[in-house]
């Protein structure tokens, strides 16, 4: 991506002004959510229903009588999703079923009618070119939103109606941001988030070196080697110093330190028995004081996610929230880079 490369520029162009030397380097990862509202199997249901009438109707103000006649369903579709939104535990035992299965009805009743509008418009727009390009796109539009149905219509079924599990990866969680992946990370006030996991890496004057929007929920320690590697590539050597919170600990990883040169790597052991020569390790001044210098991350993600507008992403799609993260990283990077020329033309005091 463009924006990825100019933050790439703006990285090199403060190495070698001398204001970044790569001795330091801290990761961690935070979660940036998509504006989508809370999930379930009734309203995502809901929202196929209301998306594709809504988009049939704006098919018949262009194609006009091509499109054929249908039912308007969405009020009995809001109606028993509202009555499943609040039914009590002692009504789901006799209603719930009926109910699901009578909306899953109705979903597919208006997803057959969406189709069939697009069949019956493949010619509509007759000469006038930029008619049929209209119809040509909002053909297209539903018929994505389509796919999307299906998938919805089909794990609504298998969740409800027959008890299954759903695997988290073949589950959608937006009709509008299909991309939009469930991340669990063990928070308590806070414990599943809507969005896309983002790994950071930032130097010690507060450069953001590298960034990434991972697809899933993949584990923290998978990122250690890739880092390094990235690290090596613009710097031209390790860190002397990498630090990271527990949960990028693993066997492999100090090795993965070791092996590419740092000096002090500082991965604090993730949970069980600690050996004599680990907990040694742990309690070193050179250990400790790298991850002093690690707690600074903390503070750089909270300040991306409520001063810099990384906290929810407004855009619809994927490139846009690529384009969002991306845009935030630089805007820290150009402002950090400002205050730290700020910093060096401003005249030492004398000592009194």
């Amino acid at each position: 991506m463009l924006i990825k490369r100019i933050n790439d520029l703006v990285v090199a162009a403060a190495v070698e002004a001398k204001m970044e030397d790569g001795n330091a380097l801290r990761v961690d990862s935070t979660v940036v959510e998509t504006n989508i509202h809370w999930p379930t199997d009734a309203t995502l249901l809901w929202d196929a229903v209301r998306v594709l009438t809504r988009l049939i109707g704006r098919l018949r103000e262009l194609a006009g009588k091509d499109v054929p006649r249908f039912p308007n369903h969405r009020r009995s579709a809001r109606r028993r999703m509202q009555k499943l939104q609040r039914m009590t535990a002692a009504q789901r035992e006799s209603q719930q079923l009926s109910t699901y299965r009578r909306l899953l009805t109705i979903t597919q009743e208006v997803l057959g009618n969406a189709r069939l509008s697009v069949d019956a418009t493949a010619r509509s727009g007759g000469k006038n070119r930029t008619l049929v390009l209209l119809i040509e796109a909002l053909r297209k539009e539903i018929s994505g939103v389509c796919l999307l149905a299906d998938q919805i219509i089909d794990q609504a079924r298998r969740r409800v109606l027959y008890g299954e599990q759903v695997p988290t990866g073949h589950k959608i969680y937006s009709i509008f941001e299909p991309h939009t992946d469930l991340i669990k990370r063990g928070k308590t006030n806070k414990p599943i988030e809507f969005g896309h996991k983002v790994f950071l890496a930032e130097s010690a004057h507060g450069l953001i070196t590298q960034y990434r929007v991972l697809d899933g929920n993949p584990s923290d320690e998978n990122h250690v080697s890739t880092s390094l590697d990235d690290h090596k590539n613009m710097f031209g050597s390790a860190p002397e110093i990498y630090a990271t919170d527990r949960g990028f600990h693993s066997s492999s990883n100090e090795k993965v330190c070791r092996d590419a040169g740092v000096t002090s790597p500082s991965i604090p052991q993730r949970g069980g028995q600690k050996t004599p020569e680990r907990a040694t390790a742990e309690k070193t001044p050179a250990f400790n004081q790298a991850q002093r210098f690690r707690a600074g991350i903390e503070g750089t993600i909270s300040v991306l996610l409520r001063g810099r507008g990384m906290r929810c992403c407004l855009g619809r799609g994927k490139q846009r929230f690529e384009l969002l993260i991306g845009a935030v990283v630089l805007t820290n990077n150009l402002m950090r880079i400002a205050r730290m020329l700020i910093d060096k033309k401003k005249p030492r005091s004398r000592a009194a």
